[in-house]
């Protein structure tokens, strides 16, 4: 017996990753449909070799339906998740709507499994930002072993980040490069991408972060442990599909980079590539369509006390929104709805 399952935004980037996935993982379904907006129904979804046409959200009825998949942005789920959820569904809901509401868990299955039994309160869990997925992951080990006091992390965001139309954009002011009279314009960035690096991501803050630097955070302390500090440079750059992070932590204990090695190498979600050789390590194109959380350039870090630094590399469309949601998925199966 398996789950009623509901993509919701299927015809997006992040919501046909979620039905690849779920058909990847065979997770256990007994009827599945495809969500998405007007504009977009009948539009065909693949859910491995099944083709589905999407149906139109405004109408649908989610009473009983198990599992909610919802990759629509925050404006839309503040409207439509409230009315799965009240009909019985649970949700999965990849904005960032709720990830700061103390009533509804945000889950890194790796990291915080327990959390999330507190679904019930709302009936709906949170999936985190993408860059804060991928390095939570990583962290949270090093964390149990020696306490981490300070996080300072650069990231390394792909166009995919922003959506298809980021990814065009790379692709068309690339194109504008080599081709004479291209008159192809920047409208998703705030400055040339191509060839270039842009240190914006989301709207800028009183404090001078930027909403992407906020959510890292805010979510870290909420996934792992508010008493860590945490300050981050969020960059976008001409990749269409990677994530990478330089993170430096500080920790409470020695931690000799040797042991941290071998304890991410034991860590759930991480695959440890780390020789000091040339293209002995992960770069973004290397994890594109993988699962794992990939971590690379682990060392001691002499300038502070008991400090690391280690580069962390993940496929932002998988870990960092669709592969997660569908690991709660599974963990819900698990621990609470028992079907599967």
């Amino acid at each position: 017996m398996g789950y009623r399952v509901a993509v919701v935004g299927s015809t997006g980037m992040v919501g046909s990753e979620m039905l690849n996935i779920l058909s990847e993982r065979q997770f256990p379904v007994d009827d599945v449909v495809a969500l998405a907006s007007r504009r977009s129904i009948g539009v065909e979804c693949q859910f491995g070799d099944r083709a589905l046409k999407a149906q139109d959200l405004e109408n649908f009825d989610f009473s009983g339906w198990d599992m909610a998949f919802f990759s629509i942005g925050a404006d839309a789920s503040r409207t439509y998740v409230p009315r799965a959820a009240n009909a019985g569904c649970i949700v999965i809901d990849n904005s960032s709507l709720f990830r700061y509401d103390p009533a509804v868990p945000l889950v890194v299955p790796e990291v915080n499994a327990d959390a999330i039994t507190g679904y019930s309160r709302k009936n709906i869990i949170a999936n985190p930002n993408c860059s804060t997925a991928q390095m939570v992951v990583a962290l949270k080990p090093l964390h149990d072993r020696a306490r981490i006091r300070r996080v300072v992390v650069s990231t390394y965001q792909s166009v995919s980040g922003a959506g298809k139309a980021g990814m065009d954009e790379l692709w068309d002011r690339t194109r504008a490069k080599f081709t004479a009279n291209d008159d192809a314009e920047s409208s998703v960035f705030t400055k040339e991408i191509a060839f270039n690096v842009v240190p914006h991501i989301g709207p800028f803050m009183e404090d001078g972060s930027t909403q992407e630097e906020w959510k890292m955070i805010a979510e870290t302390k909420k996934i792992i442990d508010p008493s860590i500090r945490v300050t981050a440079t969020c960059v976008r750059v001409p990749v269409f599909v990677g994530h990478s992070e330089a993170v430096n932590i500080e920790f409470e204990e020695f931690l000799d980079e040797d042991e941290a090695r071998s304890i991410l190498r034991e860590s759930p979600g991480v695959l440890v590539i780390d020789k000091r050789e040339d293209g002995g390590y992960v770069t973004p194109a290397d994890c594109v369509g993988d699962y794992a959380t990939f971590v690379s350039r682990i060392r001691q870090d002499p300038t502070v006390e008991n400090g690391l630094d280690l580069w962390c590399v993940s496929d932002n469309l998988r870990k960092g929104a669709a592969l997660n949601a569908v690991q709660i998925a599974e963990l819900l199966g698990r621990r609470i709805l028992k079907k599967g």
